[in-house]
């Protein structure tokens, strides 16, 4: 289970603000300490348990980096051009067991080994070819087109830190120096539920006031490209023994999320439920949309089963947000992935907005290209939290900082792309 402390969220203030609660986490939560092997196919969306060290040099030989003639470069002439007698052929994957002479030129292919004495590549296209023997223009720079032992990665260096995220990229690497397995941390497991006397599953017939859950499907995709293994346990009733019930069996998973319940009406009972079974630390961010957020502990101390919990706002929009910024960095944590890196592009504004000064703001906008060349932000016409269509009709989201209070046109701010956001 995930190594958790009963002040883990723990903060004074009314209102959390990210960078903080980022902090809390980095400080308090404790990556899970089950590893295992996976082979590379496989292995994307895993996280590096360890140090992955270069077994060998990548590339592990000098080789040529184009099709052309392996020379020294002391032979050249500095002033015009040299002419060098061909004395030998090399293509990939032969062995190098032929040198080169004073005055000599060998033939070689792209990723073959470099011959003895040779340092410097002259590309196929630049030289003249006249019986057995090439000319070779004047002012190659001493290297050229050779690819040197090493220059990727060195034997014994770290060429994938622990806590790697692993991409396509990052597997292909692994690939290169020879790893068929790499040591990674197990998955995490999640547990989500919605409530709501109002809240129905999808294709039931829905009667009087009656919601389709967009918000169990949003959460389960989102989970799943993050690597979570999720457990569904359904839509619960606005009922405090029957949340409590569901959280206490639940708590054998890394993390439970909720959607709904969690802030201040009398039929939202999730918060009491929390209080219940553990630690609810706090329950508002500085943040729109999406401020009624809770997280805590639930599980005793005396009891093995401990897991963190997150209840986010009710509305879709507020989850999707409230996700990117609360439950993301919080599973990275739990997963023993590195911070993520992710910064926001900056993008001309071509609208007003007031916003509250001390609360970071998301408004979700489409980019295009304006008569000028700039690449422009535009605000969605309904930016409810509720618009399921403000996410699918938009880019991206504009962040707005906690000093910020108002934008105008032709301001800048930071963009960040949903592509960016859910990792596709």
């Amino acid at each position: 289970m995930a190594q958790l402390t009963d002040d883990c969220f723990a903060f004074s203030g009314p209102l959390l603000r990210l960078e903080e609660m980022k902090r809390l986490i980095g400080d308090r939560i404790s990556p899970v300490r089950e590893t295992e092997f996976v082979a590379l196919h496989g292995a994307c969306g895993r996280v590096t348990a360890a140090d992955l060290k270069a077994p060998v040099n990548l590339p592990p030989f000098d080789n040529s980096a184009v099709d052309g003639y392996a020379v020294r470069h002391a032979d050249l002439n500095r002033d015009s051009d040299t002419r060098l007698r061909l004395s030998g052929r090399l293509t990939a994957g032969a062995p190098a067991r032929i040198g080169l002479g004073a005055a000599e030129a060998i033939r070689i292919f792209t990723g073959a080994a470099m011959p003895g004495g040779a340092d410097t590549v002259f590309m196929q296209e630049d030289v003249r070819l006249e019986g057995d023997h090439v000319v070779v223009p004047k002012g190659l720079k001493f290297g050229s087109n050779r690819r040197i032992a090493g220059e990727d990665v060195s034997a014994g260096s770290v060429a994938l830190p622990a806590g790697t995220v692993m991409r396509p990229q990052h597997v292909a690497l692994a690939a290169a120096l020879g790893f068929r397995e790499i040591a990674v941390r197990r998955r995490l497991s999640v547990a989500i539920f919605s409530t709501g006397n109002e809240v129905i599953e999808p294709g039931a017939s829905r009667e009087g006031a009656a919601i389709y859950d967009s918000n169990r499907v949003l959460l389960t995709e989102l989970l799943e490209r993050l690597g979570a293994v999720v457990t569904d346990l359904g839509i619960l009733a606005d009922n405090a023994d029957m949340i409590a019930r569901a959280l206490s069996g639940a708590t054998d998973h890394d993390l439970v999320i909720t959607t709904g319940g969690v802030s201040t009406g009398e039929a939202d009972h999730v918060r009491s439920a929390v209080e219940r079974l553990g630690s609810l630390v706090f329950w508002r961010l500085a943040i729109k949309p999406g401020r009624p957020v809770a997280m805590g502990v639930i599980g005793r101390a005396s009891n093995r089963e401990r897991a963190a919990f997150v209840g986010l706002p009710g509305n879709p929009v507020a989850v999707f947000v409230t996700f990117i910024c609360v439950v993301k960095p919080l599973l990275g944590r739990l997963s023993g992935a590195k911070p993520d890196k992710l910064l926001p592009l900056p993008v001309r504004v071509a609208f007003a907005y007031k916003k509250k000064k001390d609360r970071r703001e998301y408004v979700r906008v489409t980019l295009k290209r304006a008569e000028d060349g700039e690449i422009e932000a535009i605000k969605h016409q309904q930016d409810g939290a509720g618009v399921l269509t403000s996410l699918t009709e938009t880019d991206g989201l504009l962040e707005l900082p906690e000093d910020v209070t108002a934008v105008e046109p032709g301001a800048r701010a930071g963009f960040l792309s949903y592509a960016a956001l859910v990792g596709s």
